[in-house]
């Protein structure tokens, strides 16, 4: 845990930065700040921050800060932060550029920058108050690992001193996830606006208050500051994405971010071990790794402590998706998906299940569907007392998001698409940005 004098956070700067340094190369050989520069402009232009400060003198008692009994378990049948019409006029922004238009996956970096990004969703559905995975936040803080968290803007609403404080926490990079993680595949017009423009009214309106309480870390307001004066990143909910959705997102001045390794560590089954073998195993220099945050990242507080000293000791330096972005050749996708194309197109169903098109490409719903009633294993602990508890199948894959329900063995049965072919790079020096 951070340290604490007087209530306040005590700057460990230079222990941070001496850890942040592990198995780091050298980016300014010749010519890599000049091949950068454009990239790094524009992200600092979205509200990225990559830089780094002291942690900042914020006001919060010392006792406020770890985890608490309870804090990790979601509360069922509470509507008290469904709607997101708070009355706020948004910062400026500039729609995103044509080059970083799209879902972007990982970052292509320069040989010997063992860069990677961890990520964690804080997302909360309507009629609900999703829990905090205060553990994993406790291990970061304590490890001085920089994360991107992307939260809810419904979770900021309804844990507003938990937000403030990882807003004020110059480690963490705040984005945006939504606001009551719906499909936005699915929604259109001012619904589909308010679920984008909700979240950066919320955290906005959050960095209000700690300015206002000068508890806003050493220069933040600028874009290249910690707590920036809006989010600059958007992750889809359910990793599910059209292209007016995503045309929304970049419009809204918002870079579509997707990960290229996931912990799976919203299936209970999911063991720590497993979790950390996961990311070891498939951590690659510029990989964007997501797991979960909102009282659904089962195991993932666990897992933490067995893979990151290892990912160290490989060279690995943790930074933030905005520095990832500033430091290599972002992969940028057409499409959104979890591990192959296609693969989210299931969630445009309730209960993900294999149905006929409707026309425009939403799914029918079937009358099997309207007859079911499923209980996610996640869910079991909060639902109603009495109510029998259907006994669950071992997954048959891993389970990236923790409101996703699992496949029928009608939609494993559908054709997927095949992946987008990426032109074969050609050097360092001929990327459409330059």
């Amino acid at each position: 845990m951070s340290t604490l004098r007087n209530g306040r956070f005590a700057s460990r700067a230079a222990a941070l930065r001496t850890r942040g340094t592990r198995g780091r190369g050298h980016p300014c050989q010749a010519g890599f700040s000049a091949r950068f520069s454009a990239l790094a402009l524009v992200v600092m232009a979205m509200g990225v921050a990559p830089g780094y400060a002291a942690p900042p003198q914020a006001c919060f008692a010392p006792d406020s800060l770890p985890v608490r009994a309870g804090d990790p378990s979601p509360v069922k049948g509470n509507h008290a932060f469904d709607r997101s019409d708070a009355a706020h006029t948004l910062a400026p922004f500039a729609p995103v550029p044509t080059h970083l238009r799209g879902a972007i996956r990982r970052v292509e970096v320069p040989k010997g920058q063992k860069l990677i990004a961890l990520t964690f969703d804080l997302c909360e559905q309507p009629g609900e108050i999703a829990g905090y995975d205060g553990a994993i936040i406790d291990y970061l803080r304590a490890e001085g690992i920089k994360a991107t968290l992307f939260v809810g803007g419904k979770w900021m609403k309804s844990h507003d001193e938990r937000a403030r404080q990882l807003i004020a926490d110059p480690l963490f990079e705040i984005a945006n996830h939504g606001w009551a993680h719906r499909n936005l595949r699915l929604i259109a017009g001012d619904a589909l606006r308010q679920e984008i423009e909700g979240p950066q009214r919320a955290y906005e309106m959050a960095r209000s208050k700690l300015a206002a309480a000068q508890c806003l870390p050493p220069g933040a307001g600028s874009s290249s500051r910690p707590a920036p004066a809006r989010m600059g990143l958007f992750r889809f909910p359910y990793g599910a994405c059209n292209q007016a959705a995503l045309d929304a997102v970049n419009d809204a001045g918002l870079l579509a971010i997707q990960w290229d390794l996931s912990t799976g560590d919203p299936s209970p089954s999911q063991g720590a071990q497993a979790i950390a073998e996961t990311i070891v195993r498939q951590a690659r220099p510029g990989s964007i790794v997501i797991a979960h945050a909102n009282g659904r990242g089962f195991h993932t507080a666990a897992a933490l402590p067995l893979a990151i000293p290892k990912l160290r000791a490989a060279g690995y330096r943790f930074v933030t998706v905005g520095e990832l972005l500033a430091a290599g050749r972002p992969v940028v996708e057409p499409r959104c998906y979890d591990s192959r194309p296609g693969d989210t197109d299931r969630y445009d169903h309730p209960l993900g299940l294999a149905v006929g098109k409707r026309p425009g490409g939403a799914p029918a719903r079937s009358a099997a569907a309207a007859e079911t009633t499923e209980i996610l294993p996640w869910a079991a602990a909060a639902a109603p007392a009495g109510r029998a508890q259907p006994q669950q199948p071992p997954p048959r894959r891993r389970v990236t998001d923790p409101q996703r329900p699992a496949a029928s063995p009608q939609a494993a049965a559908q054709p997927q698409p095949e992946p987008v072919k990426q032109p074969a790079s050609s050097g360092w020096f001929k990327w459409p940005w330059q």
